[in-house]
């Protein structure tokens, strides 16, 4: 059977989604629909859910399947949703692929395999092994190798172009960053901060917009009243940004 591409549903801005606990650490349902519906409002195309930004590597595989189902169930099909599912091992991997299907996902992403230094023709396995599991949903690579330590190769990227359902690479290594001044100034306040860098979104979000999704999964360090002052300048500097640049 001939699987058939459309990159018309990736066309615009995709943010990635954060983790969203209650007061005790655990996924809470209702706090992922209103980070969903929070974000339909703002206009944007899709999300990308279940990645770094959503504590994926803190996450055990049931957490994982509540936050892409209370998405999905918010989402109503108004956004794109790309549901990163790589576990450190093939079987949770493949369980997250064939569930993020069941839910009508537009497409699923994976990282490579952490940890263990896999030669190239297993990462290129691992990854097929899950798009095999989700066969009616497109496939995206995601590159991030400042934390995964396993950068996309040519090589690599030209066996994976075999498998015909991946259709995009999600490139966040660092010569990709946008140097923009303004975002950089933000981004160097938050990571100031005490507290976990999307500890600092969360609280920012919760500022600006009144959105309150919890903290954030330790081990990761949770804000301090030190770090107050320091949100609320950079909340500033979004909003000072937005005036200047947004149409």
């Amino acid at each position: 059977m001939q699987y058939n591409k459309d990159i018309s549903n990736y066309q615009g801005i995709i943010p990635a989604f954060y983790a969203c606990y209650d007061a005790k650490g655990n996924v809470d349902g209702e706090r992922v629909e209103l980070l969903t519906k929070c974000m339909i409002e703002k206009g944007v195309k899709g999300v990308y859910v279940g990645g770094s930004s959503g504590e994926c590597i803190y996450q055990t595989v049931p957490d994982r399947k509540k936050t892409l189902e209370h998405v999905m169930k918010a989402a109503e099909g108004k956004l794109t949703v790309i549901a990163q599912v790589a576990c450190n091992n093939t079987a949770e991997s493949r369980k997250l692929a064939a569930h993020a299907e069941s839910l009508g996902v537009d497409a699923i992403a994976a990282i490579p395999p952490i940890y263990f230094h896999l030669p190239e023709y297993a990462i290129a396995e691992y990854w097929n092994d899950i798009s095999d599991s989700a066969p009616n949903t497109d496939f995206v690579i995601y590159n991030i190798p400042q934390l995964a330590e396993v950068a996309l190769t040519m090589p690599l990227f030209r066996e994976m172009k075999k498998n015909p359902r991946v259709v995009a690479v999600k490139n966040s290594s660092m010569p990709t960053q946008d140097i923009q001044n303004a975002a950089n100034d933000v981004i160097y306040g938050m990571c100031a901060c005490h507290g976990n860098l999307y500890g600092v979104i969360k609280e920012i979000l919760r500022v600006r917009s009144g959105l309150d999704i919890g903290g954030v999964r330790k081990p990761l360090p949770d804000l301090i009243p030190e770090d107050m002052e320091k949100v609320k300048k950079c909340a500033d500097m979004i909003d000072k940004a937005i005036e200047r640049y947004i149409i």
